[in-house]
């Protein structure tokens, strides 16, 4: 009998468990290149020896999920929550098909789109959106290799305005080791400053976000008043963490491509939003999702920079509303039967293992 270790990618591709297997992503919808990846989507029928045992399996991927393969009841139930990736593979086009059995015939589609619809494919967009604004910030706003140190968001307070702390040793021409702090009290991020030729300094070595208050003696006076913004280091710390960590992840081919056009923006993440919208629309009016998209050169446009960032966000507010109008008319129930999915799903299950070859060896 088998394990789940036993799901391998090798082994959920042989005839006695695939159920189906196509080419999904770009080269579906019509809007590939010379050099996009080609990404694998299928579905699996665990055999009935493995589901009446205690374990389970809900799906199967290589390390970048460039490959993944469903098992039959998680595709249902991602099917049922209408999950736009997952709805999409119902109209695969036929040049992208891999394998199709007879049985995959019984998912059908009307039985599963509804008004859910609007929520996943719209709420996926604008997820598309908000990842292009995060990048735009990256691209327009590139954080420096060295991190600041907390000193640079220390300011001295001086007349009716403040003058940055390393500009003010500067002026004074103090050592930092030579200075102490007091917290003011009632007064968050405020020090009062006095000038200890032996002390220890203001700044932490143990944590780079903290400052040191020192002792002072009572009969001592502050030669000036801190204000240290610890929030807004701690905000350019992560910023700039992020920033590091998203250029040693990125998808070069693809940043090339965003740099290139130059315009600041995530050229693909906003040719995602229009194309889900526009996808949104038509299962509203016409209950079917076209692929390879009808306007996929256009999109094709869209994904390599041919357009203003602001043009193209104010593009998706525009197809967002004719979604919204779209659902407001449309004959679709609000959301699928869970017991019609269940019988779906048993059917399958039943029709498949009849079918089902031997295993092979």
């Amino acid at each position: 009998m088998m394990t789940s270790q036993d799901f391998t990618l090798e082994r959920v591709r042989q005839p006695d468990l695939l159920l189906f297997e196509a080419i999904s992503g770009s080269r579906s919808f019509g809007t590939d290149h010379a050099r996009s990846d080609t990404d694998l989507r299928g579905i699996f029928v665990a055999p009935e020896a493995f589901l009446l045992g205690l374990e389970r399996i809900e799906q199967v991927s290589d390390e970048k999920s460039d490959e993944v393969y469903y098992e039959i009841g998680r595709f249902i139930s991602l099917l049922l929550a209408n999950n736009p990736n997952i709805v999409e593979l119902l109209f695969t086009p036929e040049n992208c098909l891999r394998h199709r059995h007879p049985v995959f015939d019984l998912i059908r589609p009307e039985a599963f789109l509804s008004k859910l619809c609007q929520q996943t494919f719209g709420n996926y967009a604008m997820g598309q959106i908000r990842k292009a604004r995060g990048l735009n910030k990256k691209m327009v706003n590139p954080e420096p290799e060295q991190r600041r140190h907390l000193r640079d968001f220390c300011y001295v307070l001086q007349g009716q305005g403040s003058v940055l702390f390393t500009d003010w040793l500067a002026q004074n021409q103090f050592a930092e080791n030579e200075l102490a702090l007091v917290a003011v009290n009632h007064a968050p991020g405020t020090y009062a400053l006095f000038h200890l030729p032996a002390g220890r300094g203001i700044f932490s070595p143990k944590d780079e976000a903290s400052v040191v208050c020192s002792s002072v003696p009572r009969e001592a006076e502050p030669i000036a008043w801190l204000a240290c913004h610890q929030d807004a280091f701690k905000a350019h710390c992560r910023a700039h963490r992020e920033y590091w960590q998203w250029v040693a992840l990125r998808n070069e081919d693809r940043y090339r491509t965003n740099a290139q056009h130059g315009k600041g923006y995530d050229a693909k993440n906003l040719m995602h939003t229009l194309r889900l919208l526009e996808q949104a629309t038509e299962i509203a009016l016409e209950g079917k999702i076209t692929l390879p998209r009808p306007n996929a050169e256009w999109l094709k446009e869209v994904k390599f920079g041919s357009y203003q960032y602001d043009d193209l966000i104010k593009m998706a507010e525009e197809k967002h509303q004719e979604m919204t109008a779209a659902y407001e008319h449309t004959a679709l129930p609000e959301k699928p039967s869970p017991l019609m999915a269940g019988e779906v799903l048993l059917e399958v299950r039943s029709a498949f293992h009849q079918s089902r070859p031997h295993p092979l060896p």
